[in-house]
């Protein structure tokens, strides 16, 4: 039997007014997401401090992850997940 890679949640990263905030939701819907942090837009505007706060919620997410079996997370590229 093949492993096969199940989808159960996503990073989202929302602008909200002066805040950028990044929130663990189902594939496919932002119903009930949970809120993994936040900062000021005005500070990610610099590339690296941008990627630090992405690799943050991307740990915290996989941290949420409400699966009985515990996976690290597989995120998609920087390039799929531009903002």
């Amino acid at each position: 039997m093949k492993n096969a890679t199940v989808q159960v949640g996503r990073l989202a990263l929302r602008v909200e007014g002066d805040w950028w905030v990044a929130y663990y939701a189902k594939p496919d819907t932002m119903l009930d997401a949970v809120e993994l942090g936040r900062v000021l837009m005005a500070l990610v505007q610099d590339r690296g401090r941008k990627d630090a706060f992405m690799n943050l919620m991307k740990d915290a997410g996989a941290g949420t992850n409400p699966s009985p079996i515990r996976t690290s997370g597989n995120w998609p590229s920087k390039r799929a997940m531009s903002v």
